[in-house]
């Protein structure tokens, strides 16, 4: 080999090695500088939310976030909210004292006026059996002005009074043809009063109400109890338009007396499924996914953290723990949990979730480092073998 051809080998290593330098020069400031902008979501410090768009000449406007540390004192503050939400005083409207049945329109009633043969006919033939359920029973069927007609007695507005007003009325009017008249009225089918039960129940459908008044703990156990998907923390009653939230849960029938909430006619009561009231996991954990509740309705943090997995052991920064909590429309708040110590879950174990909360875990910084210098590498290969190259 010459010395002209390796003084120009040495030469080209020279260039090769400032080129090499410049390019891990370039790479460690571009890293260094795209930690603050990795891509992904990250909570800041103060976090915020936007409430406007940004102008031609202003800026975007945001609103401050309350962030809020997750430690004994909120956990108690939390306990004794809860202790006194549960008195159910928003129910009261629903609990009323069990009164006599009330006829209605499509009640069918038999009628009976003892030792006078010569008016059995009136009640018509009775049927030796039921050939199909659909059909109506023997009787007199309350017609839709609330009224019928038995003979000597003529017509008679029987809706809304108990069995025992209309025995009476039907007494007096058969005083002027029989002398003190024994007349027993009973109702042969109960159809003028229902409730609806739908969801997540193992037979929904209508309920008809009869003579024995049907309470909420009734209308559950003839629609064949909750299934499994049902959340009984959060059963649905609507009367006259009114939505009223239940709780049904063990522990919240142990502090109330759910038997005191008769049902009316028309009422719709539904269970809605666990699933509906979802909490969202997302971040450095290792199966993102939407947690759902146990069937009292109730989740806590640290459950919904292992429906998803727990943390991720190479990625979590297990410091940075969020609840988000609240809606555009309400107040937005924003709970942080430093879980970096195992001891750290007992707070979340205590920590109740409410209905779309969104359970976030930040990464950490060597996780943000790395995302930023996968997405620059492809790039710097390329202009390093570039450079080279033409030098």
């Amino acid at each position: 080999m010459s010395i002209k051809d390796g003084y120009s080998r040495g030469v080209a290593a020279a260039l090769k090695e400032k080129a090499t330098r410049a390019v891990m020069l370039v790479i460690l400031g571009s890293t260094l500088a795209g930690c603050a902008a990795a891509p992904g979501m990250r909570m800041r410090p103060a976090p915020t939310i936007a409430a406007s768009p940004a102008g031609p000449n202003e800026p975007e406007q945001q609103l401050p976030v309350p962030l809020t540390s997750i430690d004994l004192a909120l956990i108690a503050k939390l306990r004794q909210t809860n202790s006194n939400s549960n008195s159910n005083g928003e129910l009261a409207p629903l609990e009323e004292a069990a009164g006599s049945y009330r006829i209605g329109i499509g009640d069918v009633l038999q009628i009976t006026v003892w030792d006078h043969p010569e008016i059995a006919a009136a009640l018509g033939a009775q049927p030796t059996s039921t050939t199909r359920s659909a059909d109506a029973p023997s009787g007199f069927v309350v017609d839709d002005k609330g009224d019928l007609v038995f003979p000597f007695a003529g017509k008679i507005h029987v809706a809304g009074s108990r069995l025992d007003e209309v025995q009476a009325v039907l007494a007096r009017s058969f005083e002027k043809s029989f002398r003190d008249p024994q007349v027993t009225v009973r109702i042969a089918s109960f159809r003028s009063q229902r409730v609806y039960i739908e969801g997540e129940v193992h037979a929904p459908g209508t309920q008809v109400i009869n003579d024995i008044p049907m309470n909420l703990t009734d209308a559950i156990s003839r629609a064949g109890g909750f299934a499994t998907s049902a959340d009984q923390g959060h059963v649905e009653l609507q009367r006259n338009s009114v939505h009223y939230i239940i709780d049904m849960s063990v522990t919240r029938v142990a502090t109330s007396d759910l038997a005191k909430i008769v049902l009316r006619n028309g009422d719709v009561l539904r269970i809605p499924p666990r699933d509906e009231f979802g909490v969202f996991v997302m971040g450095e954990v290792n199966k993102p996914v939407t947690a759902v509740p146990k069937t009292t309705g109730a989740l806590t943090l640290s459950e919904a953290l292992s429906q998803a997995g727990s943390l991720s052991s190479t990625s979590a920064d297990a410091g940075q723990v969020y609840v988000i909590r609240g809606s555009l429309d309400g107040k937005p708040e924003v709970f942080h949990l430093d879980a970096s110590s195992p001891v750290a879950m007992v707070l979340a174990n205590e920590f109740p979730l409410k209905s779309k909360d969104i359970v976030y875990v930040d990464g950490n910084g060597l996780v943000r480092f790395s995302r930023v210098l996968s997405l620059l590498l492809p790039a710097l290969n390329a202009g390093l073998t570039a450079a080279i190259v033409t030098k």
